[in-house]
């Protein structure tokens, strides 16, 4: 049986985080436009429903409480996140007596937790009083594409048996893996990432607080909260999360190379747990007397990829996990889901206003490809050296300068669509993004000849008043000559950086080369950091 054709400004194929944050960013720029969401399960969706992306970080966050104006929900709803932690704690069970990495306060910007069942039900719910038809059960089949502008998009969805056909002007993949306008078109891209992942929840709290009773240990953090933060524990060749929900379930992960940790190793609950018997003893005792609270378990092989295309001058486009997707060791996927989002806006207000699309289309498809390829650097052939408290230290504090100096600066100030604006400091972008890639090569230069001693210490990203002033400067309300010094600002911050983590690695180890790092080096003059640091005081001092 069919249905009468309806026809819609924007359809949206898929309704989980992407699918929705788009929906309400688009009713929120125009009041008047149709948008209809599909969404193939039906709601409302179980809290600490099997998703990964409960972790976000600033980008994310902030285009969740600001952009789409969801603060009293994530602060209400949500759990703050208490930073990144990172522990060296493979084969141990003393965790007050290994290398620590992370902030003992709050910085300025704040992260979430998000319990992805209650934030998707939530988003729902805000899409339908915003007037957006939001469709659950909603199965989508045949796909036809508009040839020229004058045509729209044309496709078949059935509910309860009854098929339904729809037109469309725009028309968004978001339904995740699934990748419908991905297959149809042929977009699939590997990349050069090859990891896999295992994950599942726990229908109890993790307090790592309690790991210890080590008076000074516990009093290293104010708040006494490590359970809330992303909680990593590090090895070489792999990376465990324990992520807090708010629903009172413990989201517990394994991220690992294959070439050093097979898949075949830990892709059940049990090999699981025997894994972490030998790799993390302090979690297993922690996890052993509570199998009776497991609520699922999943993997993903090969979970890292790309996608040829995700914008389009004929009104289509891929957001979140329909389009590509990086890794989860830093969280990024919010950050990515953030900035598509508010591309395809801008494309559509574009179309609306009459303009030509093709040209812009794509160019925010070469600056968006742009940012992926900067942070997929951050991953590929890095896990080895995640078991070295020596190197990845240092290595996160780069990581997290060039994000919050770089692609934060530009997302906060609201600058991610002025194309006039980031070509005006185009080489200083370019020259972060050169710098980034040479100091990840020597990272993993630096961690091949490393002692890897494992002291007993926490490097206090807060200790750093240049790092905390970094988090705190994206709160700022920058016009666009001071957005640009900004921008200088922090490419001479990373340039301070490079040099002394060169410096310092190879004043360990003479042999050292650094090529590259010290071929970009040399095009630069050393600068002290924006917060007025010497650059030789930017490091932790206990590296």
């Amino acid at each position: 049986m069919n249905t009468l054709l309806r026809r819609h400004d924007v359809v949206i194929m898929g309704g989980g985080l992407a699918g929705l944050t788009l929906a309400l960013q688009l009713k929120r720029r125009f009041d008047d436009i149709d948008v209809v969401v599909l969404e193939r399960r039906t709601h409302p969706v179980p809290h600490a429903t099997h998703k990964v992306g409960e972790s976000s970080v600033e980008i994310g966050a902030h285009y969740f409480d600001t952009v789409l104006g969801l603060k009293p929900h994530m602060h209400g709803a949500q759990l703050r996140k208490f930073g990144f932690r990172f522990f060296f704690s493979e084969g141990r069970r003393d965790i007050d007596q290994v290398t620590e990495i992370g902030a003992s306060r709050y910085l300025s910007v704040p992260s979430y937790q998000i319990d992805r069942g209650i934030f998707e039900n939530y988003l729902a719910e805000e899409a339908a009083r915003h007037g957006v038809n939001f469709i659950d059960s909603a199965l989508v089949g045949q796909i036809e594409l508009a040839t020229d502008a004058r045509e729209l998009h044309r496709l078949r969805w059935s509910q309860d048996g009854v098929t339904h056909v729809i037109e469309s002007r725009w028309l968004i993949d978001a339904c995740g893996r699934a990748g419908m306008l991905k297959r149809k078109l042929g977009l699939a891209q590997p990349n050069a990432h090859d990891c896999n992942a295992v994950w599942f929840r726990i229908g109890d709290r993790i307090t790592i607080d309690d790991w210890s009773d080590d008076p000074a240990w516990r009093a290293r953090c104010n708040p006494q909260a490590r359970w809330l933060s992303t909680n990593h524990l590090v090895g070489a060749g792999y990376w465990v999360w324990l992520i807090p929900l708010a629903s009172g379930s413990h989201s517990i992960g394994i991220v690992a190379d294959p070439r050093l940790h097979p898949l075949d190793t830990i892709d059940t609950f049990d090999k699981a747990m025997q894994w972490f018997q030998t790799y993390q003893p302090r979690l297993y005792d922690e996890l052993d007397g509570k199998r009776h609270l497991l609520q699922d378990f999943a993997f993903f092989r090969n979970f890292s990829y790309g996608c040829k295309q995700v914008f389009s001058g004929r009104r289509w486009a891929l957001t979140g996990e329909a389009g590509l997707f990086l890794d989860p060791f830093y969280s990024p996927g919010s950050d990515f889901i953030a900035m598509s989002n508010t591309y395809i806006t801008d494309l559509v207000a574009h179309d609306r206003a009459g303009h030509a699309l093709e040209a812009r289309a794509q160019l925010y498809d070469q600056i968006y490809h742009s940012f992926y390829e900067s942070t997929l650097a951050l991953y590929t052939d890095q896990y080895p050296l995640f078991g070295d408290p020596v190197v990845l230290p240092v290595k996160v504090l780069w990581d997290y300068t060039y994000y919050w100096g770089v692609l934060s600066q530009i997302f906060f100030h609201r600058r991610l669509t002025d194309l006039a604006l980031l070509g005006s400091v185009r080489d200083e972008l370019q020259h972060c993004q050169r710098l980034n890639f040479a100091v990840q090569d020597f990272l993993r230069a630096w961690s091949g000849v490393s002692d890897k001693r494992n002291a007993a210490v926490m490097h206090d990203q807060a200790a750093l008043p240049w790092f905390a002033e970094l988090n705190r400067s994206l709160n700022d309300d920058l016009d666009d000559d001071a957005f640009k010094a900004r921008v200088r600002a922090s490419t001479a911050q990373l340039g301070a950086l490079a040099r002394e983590i060169l410096e310092r690695a190879t004043g360990d180890h003479p042999d050292l080369e650094g090529t590259a790092l010290r071929a970009l080096l040399a095009e630069e003059p050393a600068a002290p950091c924006a917060a007025g640091a010497a650059a030789e005081d930017m490091l932790f001092a206990a590296v």
